[in-house]
């Protein structure tokens, strides 16, 4: 792999507050810093522009709710071409985390997260978007 030099340049305050961030990140250095910004940005375009993409999905609930397994099962086989895995985690005696790996178009995805969204009685539902690392070098 090669390494190429490029020089930018910032205000002196943004570059003290990244360079700030970067210690208290313990990142070794701006380079590593800046490059795992780029795939970060890089990763987002992936969603925004169709890619096929990777994910989890995080949600908690109440088990106790009425028919809300019954419904997240449902939903969940209707969307079965999309989802890798599933992890399902009892928090406590009422309450339970469900870990969702996904991989498909960001639409599909959206759609699968919409339907989810409609459960009542969930507490809480978010995404961590990811990527199959096949546009990434």
């Amino acid at each position: 792999m090669s390494v190429v030099r490029f020089s930018v340049s910032l205000e002196q305050k943004l570059v003290e507050k990244f360079d700030r961030m970067i210690q208290q990140s313990h990142l070794p250095n701006r380079s590593k810093a800046i490059a795992d910004l780029i795939r970060n940005a890089l990763v987002e375009f992936e969603w925004r522009t169709g890619h096929e993409v990777a994910g989890a999905i995080v949600i908690v609930y109440d088990h106790h709710k009425r028919n809300i397994v019954t419904k997240l099962i449902a939903i969940q086989h209707n969307y079965h071409e999309i989802i890798l895995s599933t992890q399902h985690i009892h928090l406590d005696h009422d309450n339970c985390l469900e870990i969702i790996a996904v991989r498909g178009k960001p639409l599909g995805l959206d759609n699968f997260i919409k339907e989810l969204k409609s459960i009542k009685g969930l507490k809480h539902l978010s995404l961590a978007i990811g990527t199959t690392g096949k546009t990434l070098p």
